[in-house]
């Protein structure tokens, strides 16, 4: 299956009333979720293997992002976002939002979609003759929640309880 069938959505609007999800991956040529699990192995004196699992540190590089202001395309509020973390040394709830990982059938439709909190980290301003870049790390804080996704209107849905 094509990578394009996964797609990770930011908001841009850093948990703002209206929801501003922003889609990466157009200028990036690889985007990972480094799953970072916290595994301990034991053996004991029988020689018997035990394994401790206990849970994950997800985090992924994004990188390059570049930084751009034209009207109308995807990066520009993110690029806006980073720019002001980057330049005012934001932490904390400043750099808190949510991000939705889709996965799309091979014909376009949502399969299912999860959502969860994020911290974003700019890592670095500047870049090459190719233009400024604003890369960043994504931190997931955890909250992932199973629901439904509408990619024209990229809108999260979350189950109703009861």
């Amino acid at each position: 299956m094509e990578r394009k069938y996964l797609a990770h959505f930011i908001d841009a609007s850093m948990n703002g009333t209206t929801k501003n999800y922003v889609r990466l991956g157009k200028d990036l040529e690889e985007l990972n979720q480094e799953l970072n699990p916290d595994v301990e192995q034991k053996k004991n004196i029988l020689g018997e293997n035990s394994v401790q699992h206990n849970g994950y540190e997800v985090s992924s590089e994004i990188e390059p992002l570049y930084y751009t202001v034209d009207t109308g395309t995807d990066n520009t509020a993110l690029s806006t976002v980073l720019r002001d973390i980057a330049m005012n040394r934001k932490t904390g709830n400043a750099c808190k939002t949510t991000m939705v990982d889709v996965w799309l059938k091979e014909d376009g439709t949502v399969d299912t979609a999860f959502r969860e909190n994020v911290t974003i980290v700019p890592t670095s301003v500047g870049g090459d003759t190719s233009g400024i870049q604003i890369p960043f790390t994504v931190y997931y804080e955890g909250g992932r929640v199973e629901g439904t996704w509408d990619m024209s209107t990229k809108t999260f849905t979350a189950p109703s309880n009861g």
